[in-house]
């Protein structure tokens, strides 16, 4: 029995049909069914290492050296732009000086203008600011939205990540952190 071209041309278009939609159908659910690829958490409990930015206040190099000079240091990614930042200022300006806690502000592809109006009309927190243009030192602590803030210590080992602004538990825990409660 002889089989025609143009029938086996029919069946693979048949089977083709039904394989391209199976196969998107098994991707989909293969991606629904895996974690938050984009997860932040492993930074927790490594060391900072090759830090360096410019500051926005004296155009100077912050790096290592700074950090390291502060029992804690919060390290806070914000912008003038950012309606959440402006939630979570009170906490800072709290932090910065009722517990004396060292804050280093980085600002994220902001303005230097309206970061300093910003600053103006809220409280400066922070003993220094940095200023990240093009977001790459927000890249290397895997920052994928302002505010975030992560807690070092003076080894510059990574204490927690807090994700969004903060808030009375965030700043109850960095306090817990400090041993200052």
């Amino acid at each position: 029995m002889e089989v025609s071209y143009d029938y086996l041309k029919m069946k693979i278009k048949i089977l083709i049909s039904y394989a391209i939609p199976a196969i998107i159908l098994f991707l989909f659910f293969l991606g629904l069914n895996s974690g938050n690829r984009y997860s932040t958490e492993n930074l927790v409990g490594k060391k900072i290492s090759n830090f360096a930015l410019v500051s926005s206040v004296n155009n100077e190099i912050i790096d290592n050296n700074d950090l390291n000079k502060n029992q804690f240091t919060l390290i806070n990614f914000w912008a003038s732009w950012c309606a959440p930042c402006r939630l979570e200022h009170s906490f800072l300006m709290s932090l910065s000086e009722k517990y004396d806690l060292k804050i280093l502000g980085i600002n994220f592809k902001d303005n230097k203008e309206n970061s300093l109006k910003f600053l103006k009309e809220l409280g400066n927190p922070y003993y220094d600011i940095g200023k990240d243009v093009d977001g790459k030192v927000s890249i290397k602590f895997g920052v994928y939205g302002v505010p975030e803030s992560i807690l070092i210590d003076k080894n510059l080992k990574i204490i927690k990540k807090f994700i969004g602004p903060l808030d009375s538990n965030n700043l109850e825990e960095i306090l817990e952190i400090m041993k200052i409660n």
